[in-house]
């Protein structure tokens, strides 16, 4: 791994401390604000499609018949991957808050910390290996007749 891959590797837990350092401004300080809506908004879920990065890109983006866009593949699998990230972190706000709520130790640090370490462990985790690329030659089904 080369030093640029662990940096970008560990950008979306490093943003998830930074919040959690940012929760030591005072209330209304718009930098507090800004670090813990970034983190929550794109941390979790950017470190989930980092480790299916290779399985995500195994099969590229199918356009129209017609390609006007000679890079429709690039934005189309560009244009998924941050909507993927976007909707995974807002779905990992929402099950840690509701799992803190359903266990009554609900409070807004906490909702940073746990998902600040999911992060940091997903981080950590390999990258999914692709699956290998579907067969082009039908089979033909066991005891026919071809």
């Amino acid at each position: 791994m080369t030093p640029q891959e662990l940096v970008v590797r560990m950008l979306p837990p490093f943003g998830g401390w930074l919040a959690l350092a940012a929760l030591a401004l005072p209330g209304g300080s718009p930098l507090r604000g800004a670090a813990v809506v970034l983190f929550l908004a794109a941390g979790p879920g950017a470190a989930v499609v980092r480790v299916c990065a290779p399985a995500l890109g195994a099969r590229p983006a199918e356009g129209p018949v017609e390609r006007r866009d000679p890079d429709f593949a690039r934005h189309s699998d560009l244009l998924e991957r941050l909507m993927l990230m976007l909707l995974l972190s807002i779905g990992a706000v929402m099950l840690v808050a509701t799992v803190l709520i359903a266990t009554h130790t609900f409070s807004a640090q906490r909702v940073l910390l746990t998902l600040t370490l999911l992060t940091t462990l997903a981080a950590f985790c390999p990258p999914l290996r692709a699956s290998p690329p579907p067969r082009t030659t039908p089979r033909t089904p066991k005891g026919s007749a071809q």
